[in-house]
């Protein structure tokens, strides 16, 4: 099996080497990070649609070949006016692969996604393109750099790319084209977050994109990929669990079955996602002792909020916990995977390491 090749780029994507592109592009952080996040996959489906087109594939196999190596020696080609030359090698190469209008139509979509604007989400994919081309060569190896290898490769890669593609930027690329290689299950799958039955994830994901948007008014500024990625993964697992019955018993279902987790007045559906969004928001904005100290405080906040959830579970029905749980367990690898990155910059577990080592366990608690 090919290898996943969002998450090779997005595990390349530390919370340090993201405040070192931000830094080099002049841009908020956190706005950086949402960019990222969406432009990782909309990259890939771009290439996947290029790759369709007459020498498409050889194109993008001679654009991986320049790139061998990238993802080694990147860090260092951000200083200075390394970030500049790498930005306009990497816009250039883009809007040869995908033509002016694509290019043009792809950074508009990530800058409004991510309120940075288009010319800096031009800017932004003129960072990524290498990474990506870069990421692309070393799983290929120079002498799987061929036109033949990159059509299996990217055909492999089609619902990696549409299960990575946040919910809301999906709704955004959708009336671009560039999510038309995909195929039309994939498709719609990033377009709507996942959906296997239209009119039932239609009226599920409404009631869960409120939830988002009150998060995201609370967390105001942070970076909301997971955020965007656990009602995504909840709408699939909710309608794996219904599948087969009439769409409109579907939807009711669905939607009763989500409201169902206020309990004494509280959205514990809501007050999970806003905690989670901000320990991962506050987790990417650790680089050092000093931002470990500073991020300190709402770490502990955040477990406190989880804390009064698993306070309120002995109130739950087991349908109840088994639907709080499905929103929990999607994001539990990646939330171990920050910590662990986390814990292991130098002088940042002595602060931290108790409070994430209660998080941990409250949040996997919740899963049980």
């Amino acid at each position: 099996m090919a290898t996943n090749l969002v998450s090779l780029v997005m595990t390349f994507l530390t919370p340090e080497m993201i405040g070192r592109i931000a830094s080099a592009l002049g841009l908020d952080r956190n706005d950086t990070s949402t960019a990222l996040n969406a432009g990782v996959p909309a990259v890939l489906a771009a290439l996947v649609g290029a790759a369709a087109k007459p020498g498409g594939p050889q194109k993008i196999a001679d654009a991986a070949k320049q790139e061998m190596g990238t993802l080694d020696k990147f860090a260092s080609m951000l200083g200075g006016a390394g970030a500049s030359t790498v930005t306009d090698r990497g816009s250039n190469m883009l809007a040869s692969l995908l033509g002016d209008r694509d290019q043009s139509a792809l950074a508009n979509s990530i800058g409004k996604y991510s309120g940075l604007g288009s010319a800096a989400g031009d800017s932004v994919l003129g960072m990524l393109t290498p990474l990506v081309m870069g990421a692309i060569g070393q799983q290929q190896g120079s002498r799987g750099l061929d036109a033949s290898s990159i059509t299996n490769l990217l055909a492999s890669q089609k619902d990696n790319i549409a299960a990575a593609i946040p919910s809301g930027f999906g709704r955004l690329l959708g009336g671009t084209g560039l999510l038309d290689s995909l195929g039309d299950t994939a498709k719609r799958a990033a377009m709507a977050g996942g959906e296997t039955t239209r009119a039932a994830a239609a009226s599920v994901a409404r009631t869960l994109d409120d939830t988002r948007r009150s998060a995201a008014e609370a967390a105001s500024g942070s970076t909301n990929w997971l955020l965007w990625a656990i009602p995504a993964i909840a709408i699939a697992a909710l309608l794996v669990y219904l599948l087969g019955r009439p769409t409109e018993q579907v939807v009711q279902q669905g939607v009763s079955t989500v409201q169902s987790l206020t309990v004494g007045g509280i959205d514990l559906g809501k007050q999970m996602t806003d905690s989670i969004s901000s320990v991962r928001s506050t987790l990417n904005g650790i680089t050092d002792a000093a931002s470990a100290q500073a991020a300190l405080p709402r770490l502990q906040t955040a477990t406190s909020q989880i804390d009064k959830v698993n306070g309120m579970l002995a109130q739950l029905s087991d349908g109840q916990r088994k639907m709080l749980a499905g929103l929990v367990s999607p994001g539990m690898s990646t939330l171990n995977q920050l910590f662990d990155k986390v814990l292991a910059i130098p002088g940042v577990a002595e602060i931290i390491k108790p409070t994430i080592d209660t998080l941990r366990a409250k949040l996997a608690s919740l899963t049980a």
